[in-house]
């Protein structure tokens, strides 16, 4: 997982531009709603790196590699960006109301939704 800060590229009296990418290359884009107290992942991917941008809200993420024994965990609010990359186990658990974007590298989106996401079972899960 990386964690990468993103600041205001542009300011003015009108607001604010804020670069989320540059020069990368992705091949899907989803917004995720999520309700305050409600849990998402619990899965990881063999292929796809998935980028998270928080719009809104704030949740915890947790996440750890397919060999690791601990769990990590990082807090993510307003403008967070993360990186998750292949084999990385990851969950979210969401403090209150949050809108986020997830941008994928890989197959993700669609009729693709399914096809690289790998559930993890009960015993295994980061967040219960």
């Amino acid at each position: 997982m990386s964690n990468i800060e993103r600041n205001i590229n542009f300011f003015d009296r009108r607001g604010y531009i804020i670069d989320i990418f540059y020069k990368e290359n992705y091949n899907h884009a989803t917004l995720i709603y999520s309700k305050k107290n409600s849990i998402r992942g619990n899965h990881f991917h063999k292929k796809t790196t998935q980028a998270t941008f928080v719009l809104n809200g704030s949740c915890t993420y947790y996440y750890k590699s397919n060999i690791e024994k601990k769990i990590k965990k990082i807090k993510l609010k307003k403008f967070s960006y993360i990186i998750t990359k292949p084999y990385e186990y990851h969950a979210y658990k969401f403090h209150k109301v949050t809108n986020m974007l997830i941008f994928s590298k890989g197959l993700r989106g669609g009729r693709d939704y399914e096809k690289d996401t790998f559930r993890l079972v009960k015993s295994m899960r980061l967040i219960v």
